[in-house]
């Protein structure tokens, strides 16, 4: 095991604590209020838009906004405290490979790995290469004892790693599996996203789904990619329902897919495709579908519903019902709520007990 030399030991409750103060600042940024960042705030804002074109400043002061609603001190207590030994520091390099399809989604790693008191060791996303670093900046300056800690780059070679966290997809999970096997690790692949109606779903629950279904363009592994409809439901309504999120089509990537999809099924001549010039409905048995499209699958008895989704449930990152997660709620995972329900922190707590048996 590759220890690191800290030079302060954090007890959990002072990582903790500046996590909520991170999360106090990112609540005044997204709220416009005046602090210290604000001008760098502005700055950053405009480089990540311009280094990628789906972070604009709707989404990411988003993202910002969910996250200040978690990082709060009692959250994080809350979320910690079943998970043993978490006072001892683990001082291990955890290997991250950061996924770049949202704004922050890599932030949930980097907090696991330095909560639990190990060291980031992070390749980041192209697409996602200047909001992390610019937060971990805030963090260090909240308190430095992070900052011998944390190490992101776009280009990082990993290198005396003990363990690896990646995500990414079903491709490069195979990738991943070949060169990190030897190694401790977590490593996700595609998910996606579902919705299962009854039918009698109010007008506000269907606008909500348009939450589920558009925030950050439908690019997360958490966003409703497919819809489970009843024979007979009126799809109209689910129409009416989303019209406010026609500021889709201000956005030049997201309506050249959008573009592209409609005119290949068009050339196709493809039955069962429904649009409202910003969103496709199309019908389709697939779980995963292209950005600007929604895949929906009618079905007679609700039984059959849930049989398919246990079979699927490697490819189902969440479902959204009103038995499940309520809808409007899908991107707005809580702290225990890991991605491919791999828990985080029970992983890397697992790796310090092993460390510490050999020390």
């Amino acid at each position: 095991m590759c220890k690191f030399k800290a030079n302060l030991s954090m007890k959990v409750e002072e990582k903790a604590k500046a996590f909520a103060e991170l999360g106090s600042v990112m609540h005044r940024l997204c709220k416009g209020e005046e602090t210290a960042y604000s001008d760098d705030f502005q700055q950053v804002l405009q480089d990540a838009y311009h280094k990628n074109g789906w972070f604009t400043g709707k989404f990411v002061l988003k993202a910002l906004k969910d996250w200040s609603e978690l990082l709060t001190y009692d959250s994080l207590k809350k979320w910690i405290n079943p998970y043993p030994n978490l006072q001892l520091e683990g001082g291990l390099k955890v290997g991250l490979i950061l996924a770049g399809n949202i704004p922050l989604v890599g932030f949930h790693d980097i907090l696991s790995v330095l909560i639990t008191g190990n060291k980031v060791h992070g390749k980041m996303s192209s697409k996602d290469a200047v909001l992390l670093p610019f937060f971990m900046q805030v963090l260090t300056q909240i308190e430095p004892g992070f900052k011998n800690r944390i190490e992101l780059d776009e280009h990082l070679r990993f290198h005396d790693i003990d363990a690896v966290i990646a995500t990414g997809s079903d491709n490069s999970a195979k990738y991943f599996d070949y060169y990190f096997g030897k190694y401790p690790n977590i490593i996700r692949k595609n998910r996606t996203g579902v919705a299962v109606l009854t039918g009698d779903e109010t007008f506000e629950e269907l606008k909500l789904l348009g939450e589920d279904i558009f925030t950050y363009f439908g690019l997360g592994c958490r966003n409703v990619s497919k819809i489970y409809a009843p024979a007979g439901f009126e799809i109209n309504r689910f129409f009416e329902a989303v019209t406010d999120f026609d500021y889709l089509n201000e956005n030049k990537k997201y309506m050249n897919n959008y573009e592209y999809n409609r005119t290949l099924y068009l050339l196709d001549d493809t039955k069962g495709m429904l649009d409202n010039n910003f969103v496709i409905l199309k019908e389709d048995t697939s779980l995963h579908a292209p950005t600007g499209v929604v895949h929906v699958e009618y079905y007679d008895q609700a039984e059959n519903v849930l049989s398919e989704l246990n079979q699927n449930r490697n490819e189902i990152q969440c479902v959204v019902s009103r038995g499940d997660i309520p809808f409007g709620q899908s991107q707005k995972p809580q702290l225990h709520e890991y991605a491919d329900e791999k828990d985080t922190v029970a992983f890397l707590t697992s790796l310090k007990s092993e460390a510490q048996k050999t020390t």
